[in-house]
């Protein structure tokens, strides 16, 4: 996903198409029948990780999604997967499925930044490289652990609906989450996988998207080992900035704190401590003092609001004036354009250590996102020739990396506000085995980390379920991976997850 473009049907199946012999030549294929109409392309690979050598498949093809009632095609959606070869009992062997976000982004994010065997060459800091970008082999690849499949929902990468009036369909919360977990069903069944241990794998929308898929897939008969959110969104009234919720302004606050202390804008006090110790007190402070004056902001006193001022420039790096001018309500663009406007700079959005020069110093918001228009161009340069040259992959078709091929997006709510908690909640009741990981970024600004714990704050599950959720944090933003020392601590977070998911 990539949360900056936030902005469940259960589909029936004819018999599948059998998988694929791969000894045989990987020329994609086009199948003799409409049914059967698949393009393949299946390739043998290794890679060194350390001392060991590790040899898989790569197979790049598509699942037919069929009307239950009629029996007709509309939509297939492409999937790149990557299955370790020479593995004796596959009922041992985790089955991982990845989405990104948007809604409306393609998985390349995640296969090509952090779990897959080939990655983006970013800068060490994630930063951009200059072009020409490349690809390099993945020593952080999760194939060491589990088997991947990289899905592109409907209107993302070359998943299409047949025919244009059938996209809407697939376009909802509801509509992409039966799609999505129809697609799981078929390639179980295609791949003879229904015994291996399963997980889900989310990024931003992904991890909405993978919440409401846990209770979905239970009773259909699916049950997850676990479930990995990267970047998280569970309730969407923790991140969207309107009259009447201030809770994003509360839930924020901390990544304020982070950004401000990352770029030094912080006072002496706060900023000659660790980043972990300020996010703290930075918490502290949003519970138990800004929260609570933003329920009676107008009948504070005038004492009141100044020591409220004094501390939220404290903790924030803003004037006390420009906060008193926004009566004391921040929202993530104001304080992207006003962090470090007497440098004539912005601060991004997806990672607020990424810095760009806008248009002008003027203005209450940035024109763009610099932590956006550091990754797109290495993400879709070497995307579009790995598929073609390495996968050998064939297809006129547009990749849709971000945007292009969503409509628009109907959240099935009548509150404004998209929540899956409670489907999550009643999937980890009826799987008491389900284990979770939460990875968040500390100057992760679109989904931030305090927003995350507060949802699974709110769920009041059961301590035997609250047991099986763990956190795990990084010093960089949404996308935390391209910053190579955190994209290191992810993979030995993630190694130790599997391996204690999948106890027998």
């Amino acid at each position: 996903m990539i949360a900056s473009f936030f902005l469940f049907l259960f589909f029936q199946v004819a018999q599948p198409t059998p998988t694929p012999d791969p000894s045989k030549t990987s020329t994609p294929t086009m199948a003799a029948t409409q049914e059967k109409e698949q393009v393949q392309a299946i390739q043998k690979h290794s890679i060194r990780i350390g001392n060991r050598t590790i040899n898989y498949t790569s197979t790049a093809s598509f699942i037919p999604i069929k009307n239950p009632q009629t029996g007709e095609i509309e939509a297939r959606m492409f999937y790149i997967a990557y299955t370790l070869d020479g593995v004796a009992d596959l009922s041992k062997r985790p089955l991982t499925f990845s989405f990104n976000g948007g809604p409306g982004s393609s998985s390349v994010w995640l296969h090509l930044g952090a779990l897959g065997p080939r990655r983006v060459k970013m800068l060490d800091s994630g930063f951009m490289p200059p072009p020409p970008y490349e690809l390099v082999d993945n020593e952080y690849t999760w194939l060491t652990e589990t088997d991947l499949v990289f899905v592109d929902t409907v209107g993302t990468g070359y998943s299409r609906a047949t025919k244009p009036e059938l996209a809407s369909k697939f376009f909802s919360v509801n509509g992409d989450i039966e799609s999505v977990g129809e697609f799981i069903r078929m390639y179980l069944v295609q791949n003879q996988r229904w015994r291996s241990p399963i997980f889900l794998v989310g990024e931003s929308y992904g991890t909405t998207r993978v919440s409401g898929l846990t209770n979905h897939l239970f009773e259909r008969g699916i049950a997850l080992n676990g479930i990995l959110l990267i970047s998280p969104v569970l309730n969407f009234q923790t991140i969207r900035f309107a009259d009447g919720n201030d809770l994003p302004l509360i839930l924020i606050l901390p990544s304020y704190t982070a950004t401000a202390w990352y770029h030094k804008k912080l006072p002496p006090t706060l900023q000659s401590k660790p980043l972990q110790q300020v996010l703290e007190e930075a918490r502290i402070f949003a519970i138990n003092e800004y929260a609570p004056a933003l329920l009676k902001i107008d009948k504070l006193s005038q004492t009141e609001k100044q020591s409220l001022l004094e501390k939220l420039s404290n903790f924030t790096g803003l004037s006390q004036k420009f906060i008193e001018q926004n009566n004391f309500r921040i929202e993530l663009p104001e304080f992207n354009k006003e962090l470090l406007r007497e440098q004539r700079k912005i601060t991004g959005r997806l990672d607020s250590r990424f810095t760009g020069f806008d248009k002008d110093a003027s203005g209450d918001v940035p024109s763009f996102d610099p932590s956006l228009t550091a990754i797109r161009p290495p993400y879709t340069a070497t995307f579009n020739d790995y598929v073609r040259q390495e996968l050998e992959f064939k297809s006129d078709l547009e990749y849709y990396i971000l945007g292009g091929g969503i409509g628009t997006w109907n959240w099935n709510v009548t509150n404004n506000y998209a929540d899956v908690g409670p489907a999550l909640k009643i999937a980890m009741s009826k799987n008491p085995y389900m284990k979770i990981l939460v990875a968040c970024g500390y100057y992760d600004m679109a989904t931030p980390f305090f927003a995350a714990e507060y949802t699974f704050s709110s769920m009041n599950l059961e301590p035997e379920l609250r047991r099986n959720v763990s956190f795990t944090y990084y010093e960089a933003g949404h996308m935390m991976y391209i910053e190579k020392d955190s994209l290191r601590k992810l993979k030995d977070d993630i190694t130790k997850f599997y391996r204690d998911a999948v106890k027998r």
